[in-house]
């Protein structure tokens, strides 16, 4: 058996106390708590055992029902069974502080970490986890300097800031909320999540491109025809509406997690493995794709609203029927782009990129399309097969080659075959880390790499703030609709007939 190689072991992280604002909320019972149970001494052993977990919310509560509240959250969504010894453990590091709404609400807060520390033998060590809506940023980083609760950079002990996305909603906004941050925080003590990166296939795109030189010598326009990235859902707009009518797919999927897998897949090697050295190349890519212009929106850029249809067999309604959707919206829910990267490797290689609510199936995928052999040989029709590397990012994690092989037989028949990894089968039925649980430990260890810069997020920012200021033509781009169950708009199916190819289902 082959040996695995090793390159950076994990370890128990720099003792410290978790402040998850907005602690009643979806977000920390859906991931925050669960993650941080996982990570705990019977998960792992990746957190000290005499770290602090505080919440801190607007909601009132005492800490007995926010322990009741957080073990039913855990018994629910986390990947590991509960066992009581375990939970104790857990238990004892939790606590709550509903004063997040009071005037003196970060005075208290200050109070109580500085209890905290104290009967738990802790440094002050403290990370403050903003789950909480992108106006309330700014107040809550301004309040924690105000209350001297922000360490300076190189003090003995550190101090950092989480920022759930999005960053923003559009480029002034991202602007000023770095500006915000920045006049309390240095850059190295902020942490911008993107829980798409925490995810196990992503972060094996460096892996698959840098490990194995088949691949990296094959990675270009040399012999790349053009790249699929498709992160396609099944469900609506739910139960976020009211975020979702003001946002729309390119601003909650494009600017952040599509950016985020593109600039991945396509940034040069770095020269180490150092978060620096890492965000530098993939915001080289970003300074390299090509803007789009008003005048080419039309031609590059498609935008759709689901329709009334059918998923999986049963009927659903459409956008503009959804609760808490005005009925006047102009909110995409599906979005097509073709992307070019003007730099040496990449010149000349389209990049076609799809997101959408209410499609067939759940899944999320980067198709490499190489360029088509000679018409020699046994290609002398051109009707030969291509090959295509495709991978697979959810559900079904892992990757696939499509060869041509020639079919067992006394005739020269010839054959498109697929050499297919599933994670699954290749490394067993252990669970993969949840994405929180990766993002959450590096923040505790200081590890910028899976986090997007400011200059990421504002270079992200520009891009989307052409094509927003493109859309709000309403004649240029007008809204395709397109049945629920469907894979979205006939233009979509255009956008990318136009240069020959088409789109494979993910």
């Amino acid at each position: 058996m082959d040996e695995v190689l090793t390159i950076q072991r994990t370890r128990p992280t720099p003792p410290s106390t978790i402040v998850i604002f907005g602690a009643s909320g979806d977000l920390a019972r859906r991931k925050l708590l669960p993650a941080l149970f996982n990570l705990a001494q019977c998960g792992g052993g990746m957190i000290p055992p005499n770290n602090a977990i505080l919440g801190f919310a607007r909601t009132a509560m005492s800490p007995e029902n926010f322990r009741k509240s957080a073990r039913e959250a855990v018994e629910r969504f986390s990947r590991l069974k509960i066992e009581q010894t375990c939970w104790d453990a857990f238990a004892g590091s939790l606590d709550y502080l509903g004063a997040l709404a009071a005037p003196d609400g970060f005075k208290q807060l200050r109070e109580h970490l500085e209890r905290i520390e104290k009967s738990r033998g802790l440094p002050p060590n403290r990370i403050f986890y903003l789950s909480v809506p992108p106006g309330a940023i700014g107040e809550s980083v301004a309040r924690l300097a105000a209350e001297g609760l922000i360490a300076p950079p190189g003090a003995p002990h550190f101090s950092r800031v989480v920022v759930e996305k999005p960053i923003g909603h559009d480029l002034p906004s991202a602007l000023d909320i770095n500006r915000v941050l920045l006049t309390h925080l240095a850059e190295a003590q902020i942490f911008r999540i993107d829980h798409y990166l925490g995810k196990e296939t992503v972060q094996n795109l460096m892996v698959l491109r840098f490990a194995n030189s088949i691949f990296e010598r094959l990675w270009g326009s040399r012999n790349v025809d053009h790249v699929q990235i498709t992160v396609a859902e099944t469900e609506g707009v739910g139960t976020r509406a009211g975020y979702y009518d003001n946002s729309g797919a390119l601003r909650d999927m494009v600017q952040n997690h599509i950016l985020q897998v593109l600039t991945m897949l396509t940034m040069e090697a770095p020269v180490t493995l150092d978060a620096a050295a890492i965000r530098d190349a993939k915001l080289n890519v970003l300074r390299a794709i090509r803007p789009i212009a008003a005048v080419d929106a039309h031609a590059t850029t498609v935008r759709g609203r689901y329709a009334a249809g059918f998923i999986d067999g049963t009927r659903v309604a459409g956008y503009l029927a959804e609760q808490g959707v005005a009925p006047d919206s102009r909110t995409e829910t599906f979005v097509a782009l073709k992307l070019l990267i003007d730099n040496w490797r990449w010149s000349g290689v389209p990049f076609f990129l799809r997101t959408g609510k209410r499609m067939p199936r759940r899944a999320s995928s980067i198709i490499v399309r190489f360029k088509d052999v000679p018409q020699i040989l046994f290609n002398r029709e051109g009707m030969l097969t291509p090959n295509r590397l495709t991978i697979r990012l959810q559900p079904d994690e892992g990757f696939s080659f499509d060869v041509v092989s020639k079919q067992p037989g006394l005739d020269v028949a010839i054959k498109p075959v697929r050499m297919n990894l599933r994670y699954e089968s290749e490394f067993g039925a252990a669970v993969s880390p949840d994405a929180y649980e990766r993002l959450l430990l590096d923040v505790m260890d200081g590890d910028h790499t899976l986090f997007p810069s400011g200059e990421y997020v504002r270079r992200s920012w520009e891009l989307m703030q052409g094509i927003l200021d493109a859309w709000s033509d309403e004649d240029r781009v007008p809204i395709e609709e397109y049945p629920a169950g469907s894979w979205g708009p006939r233009g979509a199916e255009e956008l990318i007939g136009r240069h020959g190819r088409a789109w494979r289902e993910p």
